[in-house]
């Protein structure tokens, strides 16, 4: 082995990529002036892929894997450098590396209140937030698009672009459902399933993918819960007549217990006037009226009737007199209608006949 063989020899570059982060998605390996020699011994471990990039165009592309590198497999850099023979050390390239391993358990929410309209509640405001995985499934595109000349791009730089995308179609989303909000919490799952369909391929034109993509809770105005939590007591209570009257009798039993009590004989007494507004309320109904008094009559020498005292007024100086027999329920005999109070008041409240008439 000659001299200058030897020298070439202790010249190989080793370009291999060891992550001992875990937030980096993109790693520029550096090198003196991009200078990568001929032979130069390549390392791709799983979960990264190695991208070549020559005077800003996007090269050639490896998987995990270990490669020695000479034109036959940088076959696109040969083209872009015109190396028709071969090529003699050094060649410059950057060489970036890409994480493709799925970045866990990233947080999403909305900054600001998302309006929605509701069929129980009328225009409410709610608040979102959750979790969700990302990986790169396009190593050129996420490069080209998005980390750009970055010599180390992590998840942070590119978490607000993905919430911003998530934020959006979850309005959307939501306005689209019309599911009632106090059924939000049941459809979290479908939901969520329609919001990550719906923006799952803007991230592909970016070279990202989606997944786990998850609605941890969706948040409510204070007043808003509040007429909630009225409405699910009023529910537990059931029929409130009841649960007063339950309420107020435990409250008595309590107070007969302890009956030298102040406390207790003053809870009895407010439960006291509590069942008695209870037992007003109850009486505010009128009762049914009491069946109308009807008479019998003696007309023409016939039992005629029975007459309410309505229609009897109208028969007053025709066939009603002083002296028409009358009978009602309760009578031993037949008495004149004189001696009768109620056809008394009758025949009295019944003006004479008009003088000379």
């Amino acid at each position: 082995m000659g001299i200058w063989d030897k020298i070439r020899g202790e010249f190989i570059d080793i370009i291999e990529w060891l992550d001992d982060t875990q937030d980096t998605m993109v790693y520029r390996f550096e090198r003196h002036g991009n200078e990568i020699k001929n032979g130069a011994q390549l390392t791709v471990r799983e979960s990264q892929v190695a991208v070549f990039v020559s005077e800003g165009s996007i090269a050639d592309t490896f998987e995990p894997g270990r490669y020695e590198l000479e034109t036959k497999n940088l076959p696109v850099l040969s083209t872009l450098q015109g190396w028709k023979y071969g090529f003699n050390s050094p060649f410059k390239a950057e060489v970036y590396f890409v994480n493709t391993k799925r970045f866990t358990n990233l947080k999403w929410g909305t900054m600001n209140p998302v309006m929605m309209r509701d069929a129980d509640f009328g225009m409410v405001r709610v608040r979102a937030f959750g979790t969700y995985s990302v990986r790169v499934s396009d190593a050129g595109k996420f490069l080209k698009e998005i980390a750009g000349t970055d010599w180390q791009f992590t998840v942070e730089e590119v978490q607000t672009h993905i919430r911003n995308q998530i934020v959006s179609e979850f309005s959307e989303g939501v306005a689209k459902a019309g599911i009632p909000i106090i059924d939000l919490a049941a459809r979290y799952s479908e939901l969520g399933g329609q919001i990550q369909s719906g923006f799952a391929a803007q991230l592909e034109e970016i070279g990202l993918e989606i997944s786990d993509f998850r609605i941890e809770n969706v948040s409510l105005p204070e007043e808003v819960e509040q007429a909630i939590d009225k409405r699910s007591s009023m529910g537990a209570v059931g029929n409130l007549q009841n649960y007063t009257q339950f309420q107020a009798a435990n409250a008595m039993e309590k107070a007969a217990e302890n009956p030298g009590g102040l406390g207790a004989a003053g809870i009895g007494m407010g439960m006291g006037a509590a069942m008695g507004q209870m037992m007003q309320q109850q009486s505010a109904t009128p009762p049914a009226a009491p069946p109308s008094v009807q008479f019998h009559l003696v007309l023409n020498g016939q039992q005629a009737g029975p007459f309410d005292l309505a229609t009897l007024r109208g028969m007053v100086g025709t066939q009603l007199t002083a002296e028409t027999l009358a009978w009602t329920t309760g009578m031993a005999n037949w008495v004149s209608a004189q001696e009768i109070a109620a056809l008394r008041d009758l025949l009295g409240s019944v003006p004479p006949p008009i003088p000379g008439a």
